[in-house]
């Protein structure tokens, strides 16, 4: 009877202690700052907002929020918000989501090294260096992707091709910048379950990346990641560069890089001038040995 009284104590104590904070901070950009009881301090990555606190949203800044319920949220609006107010938006919520926004406290952690990304620039040999996996972690889930690869100094222009793994070529596309969008399920690639993907530079096409595969998912295991995905899809559907980081976590976890990949870049591009979500993007890429 001790033993049944301690034990359910415990579950009392370990549930009220869950319910303590209203938000965990995911992302933060700019002189933000949380008043919790009398004085005003910075906000921190990783910290926990309760219902009464209140923040201080400074100009041009940025706050990425994920709720008790898992429901990750923007803040934007420069002046004060009261967490309770916040708190109050949030319906809809599922408890799944926490699994992968703690994984991208968790990552925040590990440093991100040295490493060419987006906007950097290797000199190393003139080579082109793609961002994407080996074979076995080539599988892809969505019919669209993005594909960067590293900024070369001397070259802005780049050529792309798309084979099949016969040679044949399927696509050859001109690109300015280091990043290039195609859509897997459009007439030229609909019939090819393994593609081949090489970047050259427009100026000597003989100078090109190593050739990386790209294979799509087979129907079992896509109706398969639909279903997993569909566990958060409604709390993460606005286009939102937050969400997009969730999503990430969500393929990443799923071993699913390139689809990963595609997420990171699209919340890069939702929030060009919010650094943590390139920084996720590098730490992404070093972690994946990518």
């Amino acid at each position: 009877m001790k033993l049944f009284a301690f034990i359910l104590a415990a579950l009392i104590c370990s549930n009220m202690s869950a319910q303590e904070y209203a938000f965990k901070v995911l992302v933060n950009k700019g002189q933000n700052q949380i008043k919790s009881g009398n004085d005003w301090v910075p906000i921190k990555v990783g910290s926990s907002l309760k219902s009464a606190d209140e923040l201080k949203i400074s100009q041009n800044a940025y706050l990425g929020l994920v709720h008790v319920s898992g429901k990750p949220l923007e803040v934007k609006k420069a002046g004060n918000h009261k967490v309770a107010d916040l708190a109050g938006q949030m319906k809809g919520g599922s408890s799944v989501l926490n699994k992968y926004t703690d994984f991208i406290l968790s990552a925040k952690e590990q440093k991100t090294g040295n490493l060419t990304a987006t906007g950097a620039v290797y000199r190393g040999n003139d080579e082109i260096r793609l961002f994407l996996p080996k074979p076995q972690f080539a599988i892809v889930y969505n019919d669209n992707i993005s594909i960067a690869w590293s900024k070369n100094s001397k070259s802005r222009d780049y050529i792309v091709r798309f084979n099949s793994m016969f040679g044949d070529e399927l696509e050859k596309l001109e690109v300015k910048d280091t990043t290039v969008s195609i859509n897997l399920n459009g007439p030229k690639f609909l019939n090819e379950d393994n593609i081949l993907v090489t970047v050259a530079f427009k100026s000597d096409q003989n100078k090109t990346s190593e050739s990386f595969m790209i294979k799509k998912l087979s129907s079992a295991d896509k109706a398969r990641i639909k279903n997993l995905l569909a566990e958060i899809s409604s709390q993460t559907m606005e286009p939102t560069a937050l969400n997009k980081l969730v999503l990430a976590s969500f393929y990443e976890q799923n071993s699913l890089l390139i689809d990963a990949s595609t997420a990171y870049l699209a919340a890069i591009q939702l929030a060009p001038n919010v650094p943590a979500f390139t920084e996720a993007y590098r730490t992404f890429l070093t972690r994946n040995k990518l």
